[in-house]
């Protein structure tokens, strides 16, 4: 573990700590320590199908330009001797949870924001421990000897900072961005390394002369909003290491999903409602694993040309069983036209969740 800027930490009042975590290569790590002979092998978890897609790739398989969201047929490409795992959601929850409880025995003000990363308020902690550098190598510590994997840590005084330090230094990371001298690393940040600039608004931002924090910060907000729209706020004042969202431990999942693509093109009625069965099963083996129900039904159909629509039904009654959810299927069936072109993918999600809303308010105490 390195960490580019070694500083001693503020005293100022009013700062927060902020650690975020975020586990290295998560899902095919999980295949990784599960399966001894993916170990040190090139693994991407996803299907290897021609319409397959990667969802996580291992960093033997990173070497070689493999990453996650790729088309599985350019994967193999890329890596002859790539190893595809079929994706285990199920284990990869049940994962999480536990890395999760770790999190907890330091402080409740934990917001997931998937289940491989979290923010965490550590500014007031249980074990009234002064150092969030501390707590971070301890919680890095405790995952690897009890959860048998590795995790990056990035701390600083904000979301935005913390974020960015802990993508730094992958895998097995931890980078902390103190106040004294956030504002010359942000300065030094190429604008792609910016969190919430994605690759289209970076090549924007490069034809009008931002190439990084310092010469983003030469822009007024005005300019920035007239250029961006509303994130030309969050630019202008993340360029200038502002972020005073808080930590948000009752964060909640709005909608929980399954999808499926398919090898060959369905063009019938009757090869749609088929498929949907077992879409439902996976569906309802998610949802009983986050205790999760709800009333909105949603299905999601995708073209051969890629085109995408979407069709929703909300009921009365919560969606909590393969009968409802098979019965408000075919109430949506009807809608979807499949006579001018075939279906490559098929996807059901549930919303309108049911939630245990819970959790403490946030602290604001000395850094």
């Amino acid at each position: 573990m390195s960490s580019p800027i070694t500083v001693h930490e503020s005293k100022t009042p009013s700062i927060r700590k902020v650690i975020h975590i975020d586990m290295d290569a998560f899902f095919a790590s999980v295949e990784q320590r599960d399966n001894p002979k993916l170990r040190g092998c090139p693994v991407a978890v996803g299907g290897s199908s021609q319409r397959g897609v990667v969802a996580a790739a291992s960093y033997e398989a990173r070497k070689y330009g493999v990453h996650s969201a790729m088309p599985s047929s350019i994967a193999a490409r890329k890596c002859p001797q790539l190893v595809f795992v079929k994706p285990r959601f199920d284990v990869y929850k049940e994962v999480s949870e536990k890395i999760r409880d770790i999190f907890y025995e330091y402080t409740d003000l934990v917001e997931p924001l998937s289940l491989d990363e979290a923010y965490l308020d550590v500014t007031s902690n249980k074990k009234d421990m002064p150092s969030a550098t501390i707590i971070a190598q301890e919680i890095k510590k405790r995952v690897k000897e009890k959860i048998q994997l590795t995790a990056s840590a990035g701390i600083s005084f904000n979301k935005f900072l913390a974020k960015t330090a802990s993508d730094i230094d992958k895998p097995d990371g931890l980078t902390l961005i103190a106040p004294n001298r956030a504002q010359s690393f942000v300065d030094r940040l190429p604008i792609e390394k910016f969190f919430g600039v994605g690759k289209v608004t970076a090549k924007k931002m490069r034809l009008l002369g931002i190439i990084d924090g310092k010469t983003l910060k030469q822009w007024g907000q005005e300019a920035l909003v007239h250029r961006f729209g509303k994130a030309g706020r969050y630019y202008y004042n993340i360029a200038r290491c502002i972020d005073h969202r808080p930590i948000n431990p009752n964060r909640i999942r709005k909608s929980i999903g399954a999808e499926h693509t398919y090898g060959q093109d369905l063009g019938s009625v009757e090869e749609l409602r088929s498929a949907y069965q077992e879409i439902i099963d996976t569906l309802l083996r998610r949802m009983s694993v986050s205790k999760t129900k709800g009333k909105t039904l949603t299905i999601k159909v995708k073209y051969t040309d890629f085109t995408q629509i979407t069709r929703s039904k909300t009921v009365g009654y919560w969606i909590d069983n393969k009968t409802k959810i098979s019965e408000l299927v075919e109430v949506l069936l009807p809608t979807i036209d499949i006579s001018i072109m075939q279906v490559r993918l098929l996807g059901l999600s549930i919303s309108n969740l049911n939630h245990e809303i819970k959790g403490p308010y946030q602290l604001t105490l000395e850094f």
